[in-house]
């Protein structure tokens, strides 16, 4: 009797044929990006303001995996992830707004994760705060533009705004955490 050819399972779905060097030269640049970027990445998730950074970041690898032969320039990963991990957390947020309006008990207190209560030190959970307490978007401007050290037109790209609003955002955005962390003094 003739053997059927069962389905390939999960984990064989995902493993890259043996010998297709376009597959594992993805899978090898794939692992040195993770090895390079993943807590940044995670920082960054955090700072933004995302309550479940760990899963936006691997979301964020998740995408670029599947975008990899797309990506038409390899140096640019990192950019592709950074911006990857904005727009994930700002929908993240999003949903989260809309499901929280939609809760007859909204939850007393939201408890951060182990890893996330590990990146932030006592000294800077004033400064966490203050920053949590900004819009979005100003937010995202501050967190790109003084932790990440961005040019100006790197946090347009990431925000897909533009320079001026980018300028904007930055702006109001010191004026209002300069203003937050004066009232806490």
């Amino acid at each position: 009797m003739p053997q059927v050819p069962r389905p390939a399972g999960p984990a064989e779905a995902l493993s890259p044929a043996p010998g297709d060097p376009d597959d594992l030269e993805r899978e090898a640049a794939l692992a040195g990006l993770f090895e390079l970027h993943y807590a940044s990445m995670l920082r960054l998730a955090v700072l933004l303001g995302a309550d479940d950074p760990e899963n936006v970041v691997a979301e964020a690898y998740y995408q670029i995996y599947r975008k990899w032969r797309r990506l038409r320039d390899i140096e640019a990963a990192e950019a592709y992830l950074r911006s990857t991990v904005c727009n994930l957390t700002r929908m993240r947020i999003r949903h989260l707004q809309v499901a929280r309006r939609h809760v007859v008990n909204p939850p007393d207190e939201v408890v951060a994760s182990a890893e996330s209560t590990a990146l932030l030190h006592d000294d800077q959970r004033v400064l966490i705060d203050a920053l949590q307490q900004l819009p979005a978007r100003q937010r995202e401007a501050l967190v790109l533009r003084h932790w990440l050290g961005l040019k100006e037109s790197e946090i347009a790209a990431a925000m897909g705004i533009s320079c001026g609003s980018v300028k904007t955002h930055t702006s109001r955005g010191l004026a209002a955490l300069t203003q937050a962390m004066e009232a806490r003094r």
